[in-house]
């Protein structure tokens, strides 16, 4: 085992992941190379039944503006016209990050394995590439948002029938040092069973 792959380096990186809003993220952004490490990682699940219930699909470059602009005539049509604040908020809304990683549920009806532990597997898989990124230097945000549920976005990035978005995952370089955010205490979340509380 090197000093890299130690459990105290492994405890570090568990521990010191951070969120970075999008807007936050910048270059240098991953290569490909790193892309596909992050969703090598993305595949080291749990995944009851081999059905690898997860796919990604990367948006870099023009296309990141292209499908802010996408999202943007799709809002138009629906909503109106929108105020100039919120239309450039969605005509930007994947212009940050150098890199989107969409990750696609692709979750199905299974004689054995119901679809929630197939949910849980994609939720895995998007936590993986996060730390994976994290390890790579980069910083990911998870987000979703109306475009996650819309069929034309879906239609439009490419998706089968009765697929849909867990996450468009954004990952860059933070240009700020992330903040540290008040968390509960592992005293709030666990309790022993059969334990009397003191």
């Amino acid at each position: 085992m090197t000093e890299t792959d130690s459990p105290h380096s492994i405890l570090d990186l568990l521990t010191t992941r951070r969120t970075v809003p999008s807007r936050g993220l910048g270059l240098p952004g991953p290569v490909r190379g790193d892309i596909e490490t992050i969703v090598a990682a993305a595949l080291r699940v749990p995944d009851h039944g081999k059905l690898a219930p997860w796919r990604y699909i990367l948006v870099e470059g023009d296309q990141r503006d292209a499908l802010g602009a996408f999202c943007l005539s799709l809002r138009e049509a629906r909503d109106g016209p929108l105020d100039a604040q919120i239309a450039e908020k969605e005509r930007t809304a994947f212009s940050f990050a150098p890199s989107i990683l969409v990750a696609i549920d692709r979750t199905r009806d299974h004689v054995k394995i119901p679809r929630i532990e197939q949910h849980y597997s994609v939720g895995a898989s998007v936590m993986n590439a996060m730390l994976a990124a994290h390890a790579l230097g980069f910083s990911a945000q998870w987000l979703t948002g109306w475009a996650a549920f819309d069929p034309k976005v879906h239609a439009h990035l490419g998706l089968e029938e009765g697929e849909t978005i867990a996450a468009f995952l954004h990952i860059g370089t933070p240009q700020e040092a992330p903040v540290e955010r008040p968390r509960v205490s592992v005293g709030d979340v666990l309790t022993v069973f059969g334990e009397t509380p003191a």
